[in-house]
């Protein structure tokens, strides 16, 4: 492209980019999308964006950012999120996808790597840097200046107090802007301040999944199905509003959310745990779970299965693992049905030990039954916030909607299935089964330390 007709561009888009995205990238912005590129444009130093799943926020953030970087000289671009999936697979992901969308004189201007977009030109005074936002390293965020500066956070809820702190003075140029997107999943920190405390201080939007055109109507009746209307998970997912304050589910999204992004590393030769919830009804699935430490590795389910065909899968999943691979353990949720699949196991070999759910617990002065016991084990393991669930909509939905009360005694009791199903959500089948497997010894729901020296060292001598 030539210095006139770059000119020319500038002149054309530098303080429109609606127009930008309209004319170079071929598409129409929603309305709020195009209020929140008005806002940067006309220079709004604060703007924070709630909503619910699927409205277009990384898309509208990616449109932001080209236009900043391709019509401010100098400028320094930082993308931030909570973990590298949410960052890398998400945010940046999207902004390459619509650099390749640029006219080829654009892209021919830029150089495109890993983790950074800079101009061919000048490297070191425009681009557009990717980092992880991680409490431990609060500093990366630091000593960004230049005439223009753009933050954007994704996943905003989830950065760290720290970040923002650290952040600060690279914020405190003239011309510099901060976008915050995210689902509100917390009611603590600065995203949620942002739209509370200090929402005089910042230009605030709200996107709900029922009013764009982006999320179809189907999505919206599924997640009422699955979460019930009346639920914090649907109000955050759908409604894009932060969790009700009175909402008595024991475990948090913001818990649960953060378990399936976090990036965890466990040994190979860490024990496994199998937890077995079988199915009583029709409609409900039989579920097995693997534990492996403070790692979920999977969950898998099966429909319309009777108990010799449950029992068969597992002796056959068992049997196809190598010795230093099987579980040490295969905790059966054994209340009616189960009581059947755990003597079969038993014969057949395996390592298997019945749950009774319904039985006392360890502290009976604190839960009614071993159930609530081990539904707040499970919020206290999650809490720890060294553990990683598979990414799972379904695990997700069942872990953040039983909900608690107490009894006349001040014990603590969890609903039952069928006390949810009266409220119209299915049976938590994946989440009773990950829930079991910290029905082991108290070392091992915790910390997975529990081991068979004997299974280790075969499984070891097994591949050396």
């Amino acid at each position: 492209m030539s210095k006139n007709v770059f000119v020319a561009f500038l002149k054309t888009y530098s303080d429109d980019p609606v127009k930008f995205v309209e004319k170079v990238l071929k598409v129409k912005p929603d309305p709020w999308q195009a209020e929140l590129m008005e806002q940067v444009a006309k220079g709004t130093r604060k703007i924070s964006v709630r909503s619910g799943h699927g409205t277009g926020k990384s898309t509208v953030a990616s449109w932001t950012i080209l236009w900043y970087f391709l019509t401010k000289h100098p400028c320094k671009i930082v993308l931030t999120a909570p973990t590298s999936s949410q960052l890398f697979d998400a945010l940046f992901s999207e902004v390459k996808s619509w650099i390749k969308k640029l006219p080829d004189a654009l892209q021919n201007l830029l150089e495109v790597t890993s983790d950074r977009v800079v101009l061919v030109a000048a490297p070191q005074d425009k681009f557009i840097s990717v980092r992880t936002s991680r409490a431990e390293v609060p500093e990366a965020m630091a000593g960004i200046h230049s005439s223009n500066v753009l933050l954007v956070v994704d996943e905003a809820s989830g950065i760290p107090e720290a970040v923002f702190e650290a952040a600060a003075g690279s914020m405190s140029a003239t011309s510099a802007c901060t976008i915050l997107l995210g689902n509100p999943v917390r009611t603590s920190g600065t995203f949620y301040e942002s739209h509370h405390r200090l929402k005089s201080e910042w230009h605030t939007m709200h996107v709900s999944c029922v009013d764009s055109p982006r999320v179809s109507k189907e999505f919206v009746k599924e997640m009422a199905i699955r979460y019930g209307e009346d639920s914090s998970a649907f109000n955050v997912r759908v409604l894009g509003e932060f969790p009700k304050t009175d909402d008595e589910t024991i475990i948090s999204l913001a818990l649960v959310e953060d378990a399936q992004v976090r990036d965890v590393e466990m040994s190979e030769f860490t024990p496994k745990i199998w937890g077995l919830d079988v199915a009583r009804f029709g409609t409900d699935a039989s579920v097995l779970a693997e534990r492996q430490g403070t790692i979920v590795n999977f969950i898998e389910s099966w429909r319309g299965k009777d108990l010799m065909q449950l029992t068969g899968l597992v002796h056959q999943k068992y049997n196809e693992l190598p010795p230093s691979q099987q579980p040490i353990e295969i905790l059966v949720d054994s209340i009616g049905l189960g009581s059947g699949v755990v003597d079969r196991l038993k014969e057949l070999g395996l390592p298997v030990r019945g749950i009774n759910v319904a039985e006392s617990p360890s502290m009976r002065s604190q839960y009614i039954n071993l159930r609530a016991e081990l539904w707040f084990r499970m919020k206290e393991w999650l809490e720890a916030r060294d553990c990683k669930l598979p990414k799972d909509e379904s695990l997700f939905s069942e872990l953040v909607a039983p909900r608690y009360s107490f009894t006349s005694t001040g014990k603590l009791k969890v609903e039952s299935k069928q006390e949810m199903k009266k409220r119209g959500l299915p049976s938590p089948d994946r989440a009773d089964a990950v829930i079991l497997t910290l029905a082991s010894e108290p070392t091992t729901a915790m910390f997975g330390r529990k081991y068979n020296q004997a299974k280790i060292t075969r499984g070891i001598r097994s591949i050396v």
